[in-house]
């Protein structure tokens, strides 16, 4: 892939991935080995989370089709290579959730995805991009099991938070682009109609109840987690990257590896020079 032609976004919208592509990946361990890797390097790149979860679910059986996917990502790589999540100072300490679903996204089995990013004050710290365990009957129950989900992490974060010393200046925000996932959190009256629904998600009425939890709407262009859930155009990629903080590194931080080897080596003839007593 090193003479590969760069890409701005690491999936296409047109490319609808499924198992029963027909033509079979021939060297099988080739493409774990690569999405192995790329599962390491989501770690720190939230950009490529979505993509990398989908093609993981063909490591048993790979296509030629996903192969291709896979490909597209290294381009991608290849394009934002300086790219790096940023962190900096902020004065704030408080948790913002965002919490997104891609209802019965999956061609295959029509599992949604579910997908949430953490702030802690201006800077992102949590994200996930996973398949629901379950089929959502609609999009406001894909909607509701992605906040529960969300609601889950804020809680761990707030206990992590509190044994490490860390005071929350208020409860933790929780925004969601689903009007009726967002009354739902909030008013037992829906009750009836969400009985289907497992117990498990529930909870979140309870924090929010509690005052443990602030459940807000907002609208779906504004949704952090868009990213997370499923392709998009290159320019709305770009705009969320951005207000994900995931950019390119500064130019005070780039270094280039040349001229540290270069360096290094220069130092160590020097030190045998001086070791010879060649230098005084």
């Amino acid at each position: 892939m090193d003479g590969a032609k760069p890409c701005s976004t690491p999936m296409s919208t047109i490319v609808a991935l499924t198992a029963t592509d027909t033509e079979a990946f021939d060297d099988p361990t080739l493409y774990r080995n690569i999405v192995g890797g790329l599962h390491y390097l989501s770690f720190t790149r939230p950009d490529i989370a979505f993509v990398v979860h989908r093609v993981s679910k063909f490591m048993h059986q790979p296509k030629q089709s996903h192969w291709i996917c896979v490909k597209r990502i290294l381009r991608y790589l290849k394009h934002s290579i300086s790219y790096c999540l940023l962190l900096s100072c902020s004065s704030s300490s408080t948790f913002q959730a965002f919490s997104d679903a891609d209802w019965a996204g999956d061609i295959d089995d029509r599992r949604s995805v579910g997908a949430y990013c953490v702030f802690l004050g201006s800077n992102l710290i949590s994200w996930r991009s996973k398949q629901q365990v379950t089929v959502a009957r609609s999009n406001t129950e894909a909607e509701y099991k992605a906040l529960a989900n969300t609601a889950a992490e804020l809680q761990w974060l707030q206990f992590l938070a509190a044994k490490i010393g860390l005071h929350l200046s208020q409860s933790p925000t929780l925004w969601c682009d689903n009007i009726g996932a967002t009354y739902l959190s909030s008013n037992p009256v829906f009750h009836a109609r969400t009985k289907h629904i497992e117990i498990g998600f529930h909870f979140v009425r309870d924090l929010v109840s509690k005052k443990k939890l602030t459940v807000n709407f907002l609208s779906s262009c504004d949704q952090l987690a868009d990213l997370l859930t499923k392709p998009l155009s290159a320019a709305r990629f770009n705009f969320l990257c951005s207000n994900l903080n995931v950019r390119n590194l500064p130019f005070r931080l780039r270094g280039r590896v040349e001229d540290i080897i270069k360096s290094t080596e220069d130092n160590i003839i020097t030190e045998d020079k001086h070791d010879q007593g060649l230098l005084s």
